[in-house]
């Protein structure tokens, strides 16, 4: 009897290596506008390359836009027995669109210690709410019996780097607020995620019934 996750068709792995590919040309994308951006370098928000006026702006929303589309595709390419899984991926692909769509102001403030408005306060919460999605998702694998090996121990992996740096990012967030060690933290945590759901993309798109 076949393994769960090695009972991938030929349609859901090629769905898979969209996503694959989805998740390269957004994560690069989003990197570019970060890096060559006005903002304020490695150490403030991502989200900061996306502010309106920027140039990079429309750079940044393609890669968001191009990371939702990745989402979507790794849970419709998630065998059917991961439906929890699949359906956190597919929540983190509607907020991280959500998060594409409405911008911050300057500086993308954050309470409790900076002024908001509500652009800032949807897109801060539908960011947050969508890597905690993706999060969770890493876990639901993790934790399913019907997870094969392979796809276990790239959840585990991910889990494992995630859970202590989102901890970390929530405390320092509400204790210190707006910091080069916020800004740092959340690559490291944006890195993994990309890295966990390009893993867990390959190898579904490397597997055959």
């Amino acid at each position: 009897m076949a393994e769960p996750d090695r009972a991938v068709g030929p349609a859901r792995a090629a769905v898979a290596s969209a996503a694959a590919g989805c998740l390269l040309a957004g994560t690069v994308a989003v990197i570019v506008a970060v890096v060559a951006g006005p903002g304020p370098g490695l150490t403030g928000y991502v989200s900061e390359a996306g502010i309106a006026g920027s140039g990079y702006a429309p750079t940044y929303r393609i890669g968001v836009f191009a990371l939702a589309a990745a989402l979507l595709l790794l849970a419709t390419a998630l065998p059917a027995a991961l439906r929890v899984g699949a359906a956190l991926l597919a929540t983190g692909a509607l907020l991280t669109l959500l998060s594409g769509v409405v911008t911050c102001s300057a500086g993308c403030p954050l309470p409790p210690f900076e002024r908001t408005t509500e652009a800032d306060l949807v897109h801060g919460g539908a960011s947050i709410a969508a890597t905690a999605a993706v999060v969770f998702a890493m876990l639901a694998l993790l934790l399913s019996p019907a997870t094969g090996p392979p796809l276990r121990r790239i959840a585990g992996l991910g889990a494992v780097l995630a859970l202590p740096l989102s901890a970390t990012i929530a405390l320092a967030m509400l204790t210190v607020g707006r910091s080069d060690l916020v800004g740092v933290l959340e690559r490291l945590l944006l890195a993994v995620v990309a890295g966990w759901g390009l893993a867990t993309a390959t190898a579904l798109g490397l597997t055959r019934r």
